[in-house]
């Protein structure tokens, strides 16, 4: 199939793609990499009056760094960060989850920006920035305002975007030279989409323990304060003690049910504890 008809827009800062997403009179979709998009427009999923190409605004390529973070454009690409392109304040952790989207060809349109507001429960950015602790600065009518990953997720293919706004940049923060990461996803084969995540963070000198669950059927499992999968006092080897009953009751309130599926998702963080242990 091809696309049903649309108009074709492309801005050329981000004050007029604003100004695009603000028309109440038209059905306005954002083009970014268009890895998950391009597909849906064939089919029909989405059918556009006016399709708004946001690639040459140079706000969304710009990234900057500082002492605690580093501020990431929403159209930098997954290539961008897996090339060293972008300096990458995680020790590694942003170019390795990069490395593992997909294929090269997607890596090298699809956006940091892009797959969160996608926002596909299997998608790397989602679980792994998630873990990070990394928040989402959008831009609107009413200005700038940002929210934490785990809140602009709401649900699977859904975000807490309001009328008229953008996701403008991502924001990651700048984990300490003793942090441990770790990151595992369950694929059929290589380059699909993940069918379980796990990732987890220790940073104590942030005093920072979260672990994240995803892939799941709807929006990331977040564990803020991961110390109750470790019971509730996690020493330096937090294989040790990892509590698999109390990752599986979180799937089990999240309405997973599957005891396969569950399964899965559980191995998957394991196995990301265990890479933490090892880092």
């Amino acid at each position: 199939m091809k696309p049903s008809r649309f108009e074709y827009e492309r801005p050329a800062d981000l004050a007029a793609a604003i100004a695009l997403a603000r028309r109440e009179d038209i059905v306005v979709k954002f083009l970014a990499g268009g890895q998950s998009l391009g597909p849906m427009l064939n089919l029909r999923l989405v059918q556009p009056e006016v399709l708004v190409d946001i690639t040459g605004i140079p706000e969304l390529k710009h990234f900057e760094e500082n002492a605690d973070a580093i501020v990431v454009g929403a159209c930098v690409t997954h290539a961008d960060i897996e090339d060293g392109r972008v300096p990458d304040v995680t020790g590694g952790a942003l170019a390795v989850v990069a490395r593992g989207i997909a294929y090269r060809a997607v890596r090298n349109r699809g956006t940091l920006g892009g797959s969160l507001a996608h926002a596909d429960p299997s998608a790397d950015w989602v679980a792994s920035l998630a873990a990070l602790g990394a928040d989402v600065l959008l831009r609107g009518p009413a200005g700038e305002r940002s929210l934490a990953i785990a809140d602009f997720v709401t649900g699977a293919f859904e975000v807490a975007l309001e009328p008229g706004e953008i996701l403008e940049a991502v924001r990651i923060p700048r984990l300490s030279r003793s942090a441990r990461w770790g990151y595992y996803k369950v694929c059929r084969k290589p380059g699909e989409l993940a069918q379980a995540i796990g990732a987890v963070l220790h940073d104590p000198e942030r005093a920072v323990l979260r672990a994240v669950i995803g892939a799941t059927e709807s929006r990331p499992i977040v564990f803020p304060d991961a110390a109750s999968l470790f019971g509730g006092k996690p020493r330096a080897k937090l294989g040790a003690d990892f509590d698999a009953s109390a990752a599986a009751r979180a799937l089990d309130a999240a309405g997973m049910t599957d005891p396969y599926d569950n399964r899965i998702h559980v191995v998957a963080l394991k196995r990301a504890i265990d890479q933490a242990d090892r880092a």
